[in-house]
């Protein structure tokens, strides 16, 4: 079984989804793994990882808006506030959702449905350089 490993830096605008799958798909590519498995991991607590609709961008701006009123960001309601009102809120965010995501490789591209993209989702209203790291196996 062959491995391959490789990260992506990226500088995130604050609180937004940001699409990264034509990254991790070049990173398939460079792999030259035809069948087998592919790890993407955010090496943070305040961002994550979703799988989500990649056509209408509606979908994404929901989701914000519903993680905006399920998890508020009132510094009062956490005692863990050390960078800001957005701090816990974040962590919680990163909780609720994925800090990895496992995704099917064949013929050497991944097995994504038709409407789906992967997208870091950064938690903080601040910019931040963000790692996720690639990990694919298979023959």
């Amino acid at each position: 079984m062959k491995h391959y490993q490789k990260a992506i830096s990226l500088k995130t605008v604050g609180k937004s989804l940001h699409k990264i799958t034509s990254k991790v798909e070049q990173i398939v590519t460079e792999s030259t793994v035809e069948t087998g498995l592919c790890t993407i991991f955010v090496r943070h607590t305040s961002a994550s990882l979703v799988i989500q609709e990649n056509a209408d961008p509606d979908v994404l701006k929901d989701l914000a808006n519903f993680f905006a009123k399920l998890v508020p960001e009132d510094s009062m309601a956490y005692i863990h506030n050390a960078e800001g009102a957005d701090d816990m809120p974040a962590h919680i965010r990163s909780a609720l959702t994925h800090t990895s995501e496992q995704i099917p490789i064949s013929g050497g591209r991944l097995v994504l449905g038709v409407w789906q993209g992967i997208y870091l989702w950064e938690h903080r209203q601040r910019s931040h350089q963000r790692e996720i790291v690639v990990h694919i196996s298979g023959s």
